[in-house]
């Protein structure tokens, strides 16, 4: 064979190979491992655990039947979303676990029941801001709102009254703030 022949049939095994991997598409990369394919959150389920049985006198499952460890997905929201009911459930169905004692005695003792006095709660939502927010914001905001000139105000509303009209009737009278001086909003 000729290089010529060699070299001819040589690209044409390549463009044919080419031409059967570009017929995967993107199943190739796939194949090879180069993509992940994530498992669609809304179809995983969990399962309890197996767990060894507290006797062995116990018949063993039926197919198909349910599984009585497993609770309904109403029962799993409903637990996700209030926890205490499920605490509820539990106390109420098996009584307080050893654990749970022993984890209610490790933390002390009781709150008194006065300790909403004792604690000042304002003071634990805003706490002391820090030193560069002091430098940051050194001056105190502006109140929301326009203030309102309650004299001028009464007097709109007494003649409104007299006239025999609503209160809604003119405009409302407001404190216009004092204009700036161009170093005042530097400093």
């Amino acid at each position: 064979m000729a290089a010529s022949q060699f070299r001819s049939i040589s690209i044409l095994l390549l463009a044919g190979t080419a031409l059967a991997l570009s017929a995967c598409g993107s199943n190739l990369s796939r194949t090879f491992g180069l993509t992940r394919d994530a498992p669609d959150e809304f179809t995983v389920t969990t399962r309890a655990p197996l767990s060894m049985p507290p006797d062995f006198t116990l018949r063993p499952p039926r197919p198909g039947a349910e599984r009585p460890q497993e609770l309904s997905t109403s029962r799993q929201a409903e637990e996700a979303l209030v926890p205490e009911s499920a605490m509820a459930s539990q106390q109420a169905a098996g009584g307080v676990t050893p654990g749970q004692q022993a984890l209610v005695q490790a933390a002390g003792p009781a709150a008194p029941g006065n300790v909403r006095s004792q604690v000042d709660e304002a003071a634990l939502d805003s706490p002391k801001p820090g030193f560069v927010d002091e430098l940051l914001f050194w001056r105190s905001p502006a109140p929301p709102g326009t203030v309102i000139d309650p004299e001028k105000e009464s007097q709109r509303l007494r003649e409104n009254a007299a006239l025999g009209q609503g209160p809604e009737v003119g405009d409302t009278p407001i404190i216009q703030p004092r204009k700036k001086g161009w170093l005042e909003g530097i400093l």
